[in-house]
């Protein structure tokens, strides 16, 4: 299931939307971000794991994916709400796909071993605004964390 939804956002349009605010790479880059720095520390090891779901998602490298990354971090900072973000890949993602989306920012608040509390509930936000019920969001945690482990959780 989850290599369905990275060939479906593989599929989605990427850079050719005349209006960035629709594009649903900057939308789930900007999220992907939002959650790394819910708890106020960036982190090295956060950060390279965004890298890493982007490239492997959406099958780039380089400036392009340097780029993207970029243009994630600047809609994130001038974002007013996350409803921008969710909205657009509402729009583009079906439930499945939207759910593994959730998965990968559980696996960007496990990138540094620990769940912080304002990650978790930025999650949970972020969840709610994209339709995935809580079962599936708490599922979708408790399977990144026993992939990956974690020394806390709630």
């Amino acid at each position: 299931m989850f290599e369905r939804f990275l060939g479906f956002l593989r599929e989605l349009p990427g850079a050719s939307h005349e209006d960035d605010s629709e594009d649903p790479r900057i939308a789930a880059a900007a999220l992907l971000v939002h959650v790394m720095d819910a708890d106020g520390a960036r982190q090295d090891v956060e950060r390279e794991r965004i890298k890493a779901i982007l490239a492997e998602t959406y099958n780039i490298g380089g400036s392009a994916l340097e780029r993207l990354l970029n243009d994630g971090e600047k809609a994130d900072s001038e974002a007013i709400d996350l409803y921008a973000f969710t909205s657009v890949l509402k729009r583009n993602l079906d439930e499945d796909a939207r759910i593994d989306f959730v998965r990968l920012l559980w696996e960007v608040c496990y990138a540094d071993g620990e769940l912080h509390e304002l990650e978790d509930n930025t999650l949970w936000r972020i969840a709610e605004l994209l339709g995935v019920a809580s079962r599936e969001r708490i599922a979708a945690r408790i399977a990144v964390k026993t992939r990956i482990g974690s020394r806390t959780i709630n």
